[in-house]
C-alpha cells in the first residue's frame, strides 16, 4: 500500500471497529458462536448485567401515643417532683412551679366534676338518685314507700317462707335476742322452728327442740348463735338472715331484701 493511502486506510479501520464491536455485543455470529459452543470469553454471551441493590430508605418510628393512665402518672410524677423541689429547696421560683402546676390539675378537677354534674342533669339513666334520692325530702318519700311495700310482703310472708331460729341455753345473746325474734314473728305471722344447739330451753320458745341433724342438712354447722334462717317452702332454699342480736326493723329490711330485691338494685 503506498505510503500516502495509509492516513485514509486508518481512519476507515477506526471507523469500522466500533460498529464491528457493537454488532458482535447484540448480534454475535450464529455460525462462529452456535456451532462451536463458544462461551463470553470468546465474545459469544452477553455477560449478564448484574441487579442493582437496592436502597431502603430508614423509616423514622412514628412517636408512641401515651395513654391516659400514663398521662396522669406523668401528671402525678411530675407534681411530686415540683413539691419535692419546693420543700427541699422554698425558693419563689420553685414554690411558684408547684403553686401554678398544682392549680392547673385542680382546675381539670373542677372541670370534669362540672361535666360530670352536667351530664347527669340531662341524661336521667345515669342520674342515680332518681332509684335513690339523697335530698332531705326525696328520701323520706323513698324511705316511705319502702315501708309500705315491706310491710305488704311482710304480711303475705308465712303463706310461703318460715323461720329456723338456732339458739343455746349458755347463751347469753340469745336470751337478749329470743323476745325480739318472738315479736316479730307474732307480728308477721311467720312460724318459727327453734332448734336447740346444746340441748337448752327457752322460755320464749317452749316447743323448741334439740338438733338431731337439722343444723346439719341446713349446712350450717358450727355456726355462732343466736342464728336466723329463712327457709323457702317452694324451692327449699335456704336463706341466712343474720347472725348475733339483730333488732326487728333490721329483721324487717333484711328478710324484704332477701326475698324480693335483685343483688345490687339497691345501690
Amino acid at each position: 500500500m503506498p505510503i500516502s493511502a495509509r492516513p485514509i486506510a486508518l481512519s476507515l479501520i477506526a471507523l469500522i471497529l466500533p460498529v464491528m464491536s457493537h454488532s458482535q455485543e447484540h448480534d454475535p455470529d450464529p455460525f462462529y458462536c452456535g456451532e462451536r459452543e463458544l462461551g463470553r470469553y470468546f465474545y459469544c454471551e452477553r455477560e449478564r448485567p448484574q441487579p442493582k441493590e437496592e436502597t431502603t430508605q430508614e423509616v423514622s418510628p412514628e412517636p408512641i401515643q401515651q395513654s391516659a393512665n400514663q398521662e396522669i402518672a406523668a401528671v402525678r410524677e411530675h407534681l411530686e417532683e415540683l413539691r419535692a423541689e419546693a420543700v427541699l429547696r422554698p425558693t419563689p421560683d420553685a414554690v411558684r412551679a408547684y403553686i401554678v402546676y398544682q392549680r392547673e390539675q385542680l382546675d381539670r378537677a373542677s372541670t370534669f366534676s362540672d361535666a360530670w354534674r352536667r351530664l347527669v342533669w340531662t341524661e336521667p339513666a345515669l342520674d342515680y338518685t332518681l332509684q335513690r334520692p339523697v335530698s332531705q325530702l326525696g328520701n323520706r318519700q323513698w324511705l316511705d314507700k319502702r315501708r309500705q311495700d315491706r310491710n305488704r310482703v311482710l304480711a303475705k310472708l308465712g303463706d310461703r317462707y318460715g323461720l329456723f331460729y338456732l339458739f343455746a341455753g349458755s347463751c347469753p345473746a340469745c336470751i337478749e335476742f329470743s323476745p325480739i325474734l318472738m315479736a316479730f314473728a307474732e307480728h308477721h305471722d311467720i312460724p318459727v322452728k327453734a332448734v336447740s344447739v346444746d340441748g337448752g330451753s327457752s322460755q320464749y320458745f317452749p316447743k323448741a327442740v334439740v338438733n338431731s341433724g337439722q343444723i346439719e342438712t341446713l349446712g350450717l354447722t358450727g355456726a355462732p348463735t343466736p342464728a336466723v334462717v329463712l327457709f323457702d317452702s317452694h324451692t327449699n332454699q335456704v336463706i341466712p338472715v343474720g347472725f348475733g342480736i339483730v333488732s326487728q326493723s333490721e329483721l324487717e329490711d333484711r328478710i324484704f331484701v332477701l326475698t324480693q330485691t335483685q343483688t345490687g338494685e339497691d345501690y
